[in-house]
């Protein structure tokens, strides 16, 4: 950890989840973030554990049942458990992944940790999500774009300060896949009043994150086909039969391009 381009001043959005997701890869400052996003909205370490279990499964779906191979995961996050190669792979070893984050941390761990199966690929793009026509350029040098392509935006979007400017992103990178093509977004809402002042929490603590309504996260998918069960929490997107799992103040949908 002391590569010289990580400021251990600052918080960083993937340190800090990692905190929240009792990982081991973070710094005071992101430490201290999180427990003040904590004291805000005590339910947001739910959240976080609530979108891996979405990607997942979402990931689980789209490489087996639908049949995808390529994927695209922009906002990849330190690495955990069931990361999005790993599953692909598991299901379908030949699956190739292309990883996008502008951490230092994230991508020194990934080029260390995120090994690829045999049969597939594995591949990491330095980028901020905020330049779609570099992730795209650099992403077609490992993804077929004439071919499906699994687009998954994990806790991403957010980070984009303009809604319009993240629509267009969206749509920027939607137009450069084919049809048969799937998007899978999960991103904060502003849906109660814990989660408003986590917010404001992490504005003031030089960590904002956007939230947006479930009716603007509804927009970017606008054009597509939802898989059941549609646009629902996070926490609700497919749950164990018999059980009722609480509502967080997080969306989520999968979407494929027609």
């Amino acid at each position: 950890m002391n590569d010289p381009k990580i400021d251990v001043t600052r918080p960083s959005s993937a340190r800090v989840w990692n905190y929240l997701l009792d990982g081991k890869d973070h710094f005071a400052v992101d430490r201290e973030v999180g427990e003040a996003l904590r004291a805000a909205n005590p339910g947001i370490a739910a959240v976080a554990q609530s979108q891996r279990r979405f990607l997942r499964l979402a990931v689980t779906l789209l490489a087996g049942e639908v049949g995808i191979r390529q994927f695209l995961d922009i906002g990849t996050g330190l690495p955990t458990a069931d990361n999005t190669h790993e599953v692909a792979q598991r299901v379908a070893p030949e699956s190739r992944v292309v990883y996008v984050d502008n951490d230092p941390l994230v991508l020194a761990h990934a080029r260390a940790l995120l090994t690829s199966s045999a049969e597939g690929v594995t591949a990491y793009i330095d980028s901020n999500v905020e330049d779609p026509e570099r992730i795209l350029s650099e992403a077609a040098r490992t993804l077929d774009f004439s071919r499906p392509v699994a687009l998954t935006m994990i806790g991403i979007l957010g980070n984009v300060a303009d809604y319009a400017e993240a629509r267009a992103i969206v749509d920027r990178l939607l137009a450069a896949v084919p049809s048969g093509s799937y998007l899978a977004i999960s991103d904060g809402t502003s849906t109660s009043a814990q989660s408003v002042e986590s917010q404001r929490v992490a504005k003031q603590s030089g960590h904002p994150y956007n939230l947006r309504t479930p009716e603007e996260i509804a927009g970017y998918f606008d054009g597509l086909e939802l898989l059941e069960p549609g646009l629902v929490p996070t926490s609700r997107w497919r749950p164990e039969p018999g059980t009722d799992p609480a509502a967080l103040d997080v969306y989520c949908a999968v979407g494929r391009k027609p």
